[in-house]
């Protein structure tokens, strides 16, 4: 065995249909591209969404909605999440560095945090947003608020 002898798989490989080489091949005359039109062309290609002059899809469906530029998106943490934070971590002061080291949110999220579970401890938190809840929660244990 030297490497002259190597040979591709039995059917593994197929040989090359010659497109319009004479009507004897079977593959003359139209060359597999059926009759007339664009598609049946040299050099065509579709633009995205194209259906052959018919009116397309994101034409014949309507605009609808709104976009409001001045969003702000927060992410949201609930004041039980808050809770288990500080007893995981042995803490009372719960800045967002600490909300971001623990995986609620990333580097450059607004956090804001939420009223939903019960808080046992006196916490001081400072995040960017606070809903009224989650205020009036840490406010009741004599825990701080700091909006940044």
């Amino acid at each position: 065995m030297d490497l002259s002898q190597l040979r591709p798989a039995k059917g593994s490989t197929h040989t090359k249909k010659r497109l319009g080489r004479g009507q004897g091949s079977g593959w003359g005359g139209t060359s597999t591209r059926g009759h007339k039109g664009a598609k049946s062309r040299s050099g065509y290609s579709h633009k995205v969404g194209f259906e052959g002059g018919q009116m397309p899809l994101q034409r014949r469906v309507p605009k609808f909605g709104f976009n409001n530029v001045n969003r702000v998106e927060y992410k949201v943490i609930n004041i039980s999440d808050l809770e288990k934070l500080a007893e995981e971590k042995n803490i009372t002061d719960i800045t967002l560095d600490v909300i971001r080291e623990a995986g609620f949110a990333k580097k450059k999220d607004l956090v804001k945090v939420l009223g939903d579970g019960k808080l046992t401890k006196t916490l001081n938190v400072t995040a960017n947003a606070f809903s009224k809840s989650a205020k009036a929660a840490i406010e009741a244990l004599n825990g701080t608020v700091n909006t940044l």
